[in-house]
């Protein structure tokens, strides 16, 4: 199982996925992503790329009122993509793609949400780790013993 830093790490690649779709930035971390995927495999690199194209074509092709339900169904599937990767391989290799997982997110700029928010990458977690995305959130954070 994965610490909270890597999950978190994994959302936010499966995040910039999503984020940069259709834009400047998608032909670069759609590149990287996919040589990640690949781990030095052809096969494996081109079946990154032809998942990375599939999602893409979704993202670009949805209406309008499916498109926050589509990127939310596409960030998830790339974070669980990322988790399966990561858990797949040894320390040292995990170690390996959680640092060039977080060199294609942190430079994937922040993109404003739909929402008017903004989605911001380059963030370091250090313990335990809480991610949430989507408008109208509400987080209540209590620290101590209870009562």
């Amino acid at each position: 199982m994965l610490d909270a830093a890597l999950v978190a790490l994994a959302a936010a690649g499966g995040a910039a996925v999503v984020q940069a779709a259709g834009t400047d930035e998608w032909n670069g971390l759609r590149s990287g992503v996919a040589r990640l995927l690949g781990r030095g495999d052809e096969a494996r690199e081109q079946a990154g790329l032809a998942r990375l194209d599939q999602t893409a074509t979704e993202l670009l092709a949805v209406e309008p009122a499916s498109a926050e339900r589509m990127q939310l169904r596409q960030e998830a599937s790339w974070q669980a993509r990322f988790e399966d990767l990561l858990e797949s391989v040894g320390d040292e290799e995990r170690v390996r793609l959680a640092e060039g997982l977080r060199a294609l997110v942190a430079e994937q700029p922040a993109r404003p949400r739909g929402d008017g928010g903004a989605v911001f990458f380059s963030n370091t977690f250090h313990g335990a780790t809480a991610l949430q995305v989507g408008n109208s959130n509400r987080q209540d954070n209590r620290f101590g013993t209870g009562s």
